[in-house]
């Protein structure tokens, strides 16, 4: 019989709504109830794409012996992390101070005040590796419980202690200058991996955040160095088995330090961030891999993760069933055995496509199989060869069992989609994905915006989901508004975004400057989330620092300006020490450092010459700078939809550009040359 999860919408939720737990969704009633019988709550926090939590699921959650445990001694709370950041953050900040590590599963005990005393991640069914069972887990819960209620409740209320003593105070750290800046690169440079890119060693994940900074510090430096970490890093991540050599799109992270073997579920998060990166690099660098990765990691989007409702799912799945087993298993859709090559190849393109793709007869992988990959001595394949091989395996492999897709529609991705699909249309000259972003766009403001333009979470079906929006979700949306407008010339996606910026400055931001992740009238958690470090996206407080400087920029709003500002404190701060982890604050840095610049395009809508002069202002690489394109606007403020239009006025009524930073603007050009050498880097 389904369990209280059936009426939710999240598909992770559902994944458990059959389970003999009773479980609750996160709600007052839940610990009104564990109140009443004078028991512990269990809260297990996860998300549907997470290979572990299935684990745990199968092993604990649908075995009827431990369910009846739970039931008897416990409220068990499910969450999904996707939709509840806010629940998610405070417990796991409980869970790293107290652990030392953090992930998901994510296993929580606290009182029915929500207040932690027992905390870890996965648990399993038997003792091991040094990990008790969950079953152990449990009893050693309830015995404390029941036989130590006053050393549980110290426990509870020193670790609510601590964690509110945890707030942080950036806003008057100072804004972040050039020294901080190559203090970070260097950081960077430290923990960068020569052998095989990217930084650190296994799990290695892909640096979306710290790539663009190191593309825009090159932008505005010239610093060779911090182009050659991005572009080789980008070339290791586009060969490794990290990326879909067939699909597109990219895993959630390499499980080795060479990006051989993925952790195989795929986050749109990951993708769009990733896409707009190999954009960026072939902008700066013209490097067809880059041209290539990046279309066909846009294409993935649109293929396998839009919905009938023209958002974006949140993920595929890292398990599918295995087709000769009938289990579910990681990477069972992607890995090829040399024989199963050759069965839907043929014997000679088979053959050519083991060495081309890195395919062994040991296998990469596991069982024998291999992780498509494209090894640097691979064989030389004639371009129209290759796009036959590669057609008819992915036509065999859309026979298999396909891996889940996770199709609720989060706001603050779709935002981040919006910016890379509407930037990758407008380079590569692909209206289709442009329409595409707007589709997306269009749907967060006919159902996550409301009335008063505040954000909901999360939809799915079309129908809106219960969850504000947070901190991320307004600084992600805004900036993909933003550069939907620089791209389109539309201004209504201007004004939406100052929507959004307008309600981070009243409902976000501490007098002092600094952001919460959670709005002033969100529902009160034993700690108000505050997390400032970039990890798998950009954070809200960098993404909102972001959107405010941009759209102070279009705008001239000293307000905004300085509310970026503040907010960059933590970059100031955080980035000369922990470079890797404030990656989209850098970025934002390098933006404020350069001005950023903005552009004024004007011309007659039919002049193909202005088409011409806007897509060479889109292609200009320096840093965050911001866009305006339509017809010249009247100095009585008639005319057009762009504040940075107002009084610019045709050369020899040919369309014009006009470039300005720091209250200076540089001469109006009609040529697309001189408008790309005044976009080009700042050498010092």
């Amino acid at each position: 019989m389904p369990n209280r999860l059936a009426n939710e919408t999240s598909p992770y939720l559902l994944q458990h709504a059959d389970n003999p737990v009773d479980w609750w969704p996160w709600s007052p009633e839940a610990f009104a109830q564990a109140r009443e019988r004078g028991v512990p709550v269990h809260l297990s926090v996860g998300y549907s794409s997470c290979h572990w939590c299935h684990v745990l699921a199968g092993e604990s959650f649908e075995d009827e012996l431990t369910a009846a445990y739970m039931n008897e001694n416990f409220v068990n709370i499910k969450v999904d992390r996707e939709e509840r950041p806010d629940v998610d953050a405070v417990y796991m900040e409980a869970v790293q101070a107290a652990t030392g590590q953090g992930g998901w599963p994510m296993t929580v005990f606290m009182t029915a005040d929500a207040e932690p005393f027992y905390f870890g991640t996965y648990f399993p069914p038997e003792p091991r590796q040094g990990m008790p069972s969950f079953m152990q887990v449990l009893e050693g819960v309830r015995t404390a419980w029941v036989g130590r209620p006053e050393e549980v409740a110290e426990v509870a209320q020193r670790i609510v202690r601590d964690l509110a003593g945890r707030e942080l105070d950036y806003g008057k750290a100072g804004t972040p200058g050039p020294e901080e800046l190559a203090k970070a690169l260097l950081g960077l440079t430290r923990e960068y991996d020569a052998a095989h890119g990217g930084f650190g060693g296994a799990p290695k994940f892909p640096p979306s955040m710290a790539l663009e900074f190191l593309l825009r510090h090159h932008a505005r430096t010239g610093s060779e160095g911090a182009l050659q970490m991005a572009a080789d890093t980008c070339e290791a991540m586009a060969r490794g088995g990290i990326y879909d050599q067939l699909g597109g799109g990219f895993a959630r992270y390499s499980v080795d330090r060479e990006w051989v073997v993925p952790h195989f579920e795929k986050m749109l998060y990951d993708n769009a961030l990733l896409c707009r990166v190999y954009a960026h690099l072939w902008r700066a660098t013209g490097s067809d891999l880059a041209r290539r990765v990046a279309l066909e990691t846009a294409d993935f989007m649109v293929r396998e993760l839009r919905t009938d409702q023209g958002g974006f799912a949140s993920a595929l799945d890292a398990d599918s069933e295995d087709p000769l087993t009938g289990e579910h298993v990681e990477g069972a859709y992607y890995a090829w055995t040399p024989a199963q090559l050759r069965e839907v190849l043929g014997e000679a393109d088979g053959d050519l496509a083991v060495g081309y793709f890195g395919v062994t007869e040991e296998g990469t992988f596991e069982h024998g199989t291999s992780v498509l990959q494209l090894p640097q001595d691979g064989p030389a394949v004639e371009a129209g060869r290759l796009a036959s091989i590669k057609e008819r395996l992915l036509a065999a492999r859309g026979r298999r069992p396909a891996p889940g897709r996770d199709d609720k529609i989060v706001a603050a991705w779709n935002g981040l989609a919006i910016a890379a699909l509407a930037e990758c249309g407008a380079y590569f000259e692909r209206p289709d994905l442009v329409e595409r972003a707007t589709e997306a766009a269009d749907l967060l403001v006919r159902v996550h915006m409301d009335g008063r333009a505040r954000l909901s979470r999360t939809s799915r079906d079309g129908q809106v989901g219960t969850n504000d929006g947070v901190l991320e979700d307004y600084g992600d949306v805004a900036e993909g508004f933003l550069a939907l407008a620089s791209v389109t010339g539309e201004g209504v996606w201007l004004e939406f975004a100052g929507f959004l910026v307008d309600l981070v400055l009243d409902r976000f931001t501490a007098e002092d400057g600094s952001l919460y992740d959670t709005a002033h009238d969100a529902e009160k958690l034993i700690r108000r989330p505050q997390d400032p470090t970039d990890t798998a996206a950009p954070s809200g407080w960098t993404a909102a620092a972001g959107a405010l400087l941009s759209y102070a920029a279009h705008t001239g709003s000293q307000a905004h300006r300085t509310a970026a500002e503040r907010a960059l404190g933590v970059v100031h701060a955080l980035g000369p020490r922990v470079p890797r982890y404030i990656g989209h604050g850098l970025s934002v840095a390098e933006a404020l450092l350069d001005g950023p610049r903005e552009v004024a395009v004007v011309g007659h809508p039919e002049d193909p010459a202005l088409a011409l002069l806007h897509r060479t202002a889109l292609l200009g690489t320096a840093p965050g700078a911001v866009v305006a394109a339509g017809l010249a606007r009247a100095a009585d403020g008639g005319g057009a939809e762009f504040p940075l239009l107002a009084e610019r006025t045709l050369v020899d009524d040919l369309p014009t550009a006009y470039v300005c930073r720091h209250f200076v603007c540089a001469r109006p050009t009609t040529d697309p040359a001189e408008l790309a050498e005044q976009l080009g880097a700042v050498r010092p």
